[in-house]
């Protein structure tokens, strides 16, 4: 659902993948993952995406092809891969009842975006910086396959954080009241990733960029309060079941 390409996360965030913790085997695992789907990025954004072949990433990486699929299970995954740490965060916190919903997604939010803003403070060249996630915004908006994927991984998510807020609800998975709210939420990462694209083309300051796109999702998550301010409903978590 965020706009990535290459790494755009801070080293010891969820985004750049590494922890304090991981083993050795998990750092090598991490690394050939980075490596493949910053190569695979960086190939189809200068080539075009149905113009290279898996196994010229393969190639480009000192690996057979075998081992891509090992850990892409498709070609359209080398660059919207589905973020783990995005569906554990869904899944935590929107499950915490004190918390708002609508403020709990922004939460989320905030964290993408702040992982995006420290990647680019870190790059010595800010300009080539941005101008490779906008290449990577016109890459997936340009590429009907890749679109297509985005909408899969959509519908994933959704799905994750629907049976979360119905257990939060005490409610059926397949409540419409859990679907509809998870399908709103799940909207302003659409709003942040287009936000993100559209201000790209005009700010060059990582903090006024997170600013302007934090700035676009709060008033798209205003609309939503209203009607979901109080989820699961006035009368609290209900019975399984029940209307």
């Amino acid at each position: 659902m965020s706009a990535r390409t290459v790494d755009w996360g801070t080293p010891d965030s969820p985004r750049g993948g590494g922890t304090g913790g991981e083993g050795l085997r998990e750092r090598k695992k991490r690394l050939m993952r980075q490596q493949l789907t910053s190569v695979a990025t960086e190939l189809f954004v200068e080539r075009g995406f149905d113009a290279v072949r898996v196994s010229e990433v393969a190639a480009a990486c000192g690996v057979s092809e075998k081992t891509v699929f090992n850990y892409f299970p498709t070609k359209e995954s080398l660059v919207l891969d589905m973020p783990d740490a995005l569906l554990a965060a869904l899944r935590t916190g929107l499950a915490d009842p004190a918390v708002p919903v609508v403020e709990a997604a922004l939460r989320i939010l905030a964290d993408g975006i702040g992982s995006i803003t420290a990647w680019l403070e870190q790059q010595e060249d800010l300009a080539e910086a941005i101008a490779r996630m906008r290449r990577f915004g016109v890459l997936v908006h340009g590429t009907p396959s890749l679109r297509s994927y985005q909408r899969e991984m959509t519908d994933q998510l959704v799905t994750a954080a629907a049976e979360t807020l119905a257990e939060r609800a005490r409610v059926d998975a397949d409540d419409p009241r859990a679907q509809i709210t998870a399908t709103a939420l799940l909207g302003l990462w659409q709003v942040q990733f287009r936000s993100l694209r559209s201000h790209l083309d005009a700010v060059r300051d990582p903090a006024l960029l997170a600013a302007a796109v934090t700035e676009d999702v709060r008033r798209a998550a205003r609309l939503l309060e209203g009607g979901l301010a109080d989820y699961p409903g006035p009368g609290g978590p209900t019975a399984p079941g029940a209307p």
